[in-house]
C-alpha cells in the first residue's frame, strides 16, 4: 500500500535516508536531523512530500519516496523531482518501488505535469534496469553540477559587497 506520509513517519523516513546513503557508499554526507526532515515535510511552508510503502506483514513503512515540484520553462508546467526513492532490502522484489513511482506518476497525470524526474548513480545497475523496465530514458546529453561548501560561499560573497 502507498499513502501520503505522516509526522509520525519522520522516524522511519530519516532511518532510510541513511540505509540509502549507505547503499550509495555516502553515509557520512547524510547529515540531515529528523527535526529537519519533520520541518521540510510537515512546516509551515513544506518544501518537499513523501510518500510511504507498507508491508501487510510489517509493522513499519518499508520503502519511502521523498519529491519536490520543479518547473519546465520549455512546457510552462509543473513537474516533478524524485530526490529519494528507497525500499528496504526484505521488500524489494514485491512491487513496492513500482508502486512508489506508480503514484509519483499518477501525481504528474493528475496535476498536468509533463516531466517525471530523477538521477540514479552510474553504477547503480540493478536501478538502472528496474528504471528502464518502466520506460524511463537516461538523460545522456545532459550533466549534473553542483556547488557547496567553499566555492558556493565563494559565489555568493561575489554580489554580497
Amino acid at each position: 500500500m502507498i499513502r501520503a506520509a505522516a509526522p509520525a513517519d519522520v522516524p522511519a523516513i530519516h532511518a532510510m535516508i541513511r540505509e540509502l546513503a549507505e547503499y550509495e557508499r555516502a553515509l557520512e554526507h547524510a547529515r540531515a536531523t529528523e527535526s529537519q526532515l519533520h520541518e521540510a515535510l510537515f512546516g509551515a511552508h513544506p518544501a518537499v512530500f513523501a510518500l510511504i510503502a507498507e508491508d501487510a506483514t510489517e509493522s513499519e513503512p518499508v520503502g519511502f519516496a521523498l519529491w519536490f515540484r520543479n518547473f519546465s520553462t520549455w512546457t510552462g508546467t509543473h513537474g516533478v523531482y524524485l530526490e529519494d526513492l528507497y525500499v528496504r532490502p526484505a521488500a524489494r522484489g514485491a512491487g513496492h518501488g513500482r508502486a512508489l513511482l506508480s503514484a509519483l506518476a499518477g501525481i504528474c497525470v493528475e496535476r498536468g505535469y509533463e516531466r517525471f524526474e530523477w538521477w540514479v548513480l552510474d553504477w547503480n545497475d540493478p536501478s538502472i534496469g528496474f528504471y528502464r523496465s518502466l520506460g524511463a530514458e537516461p538523460m545522456e546529453e545532459w550533466t549534473v553540477f553542483r556547488m557547496s561548501g567553499g566555492p558556493l560561499r565563494t559565489l555568493a560573497s561575489v554580489n554580497a559587497a
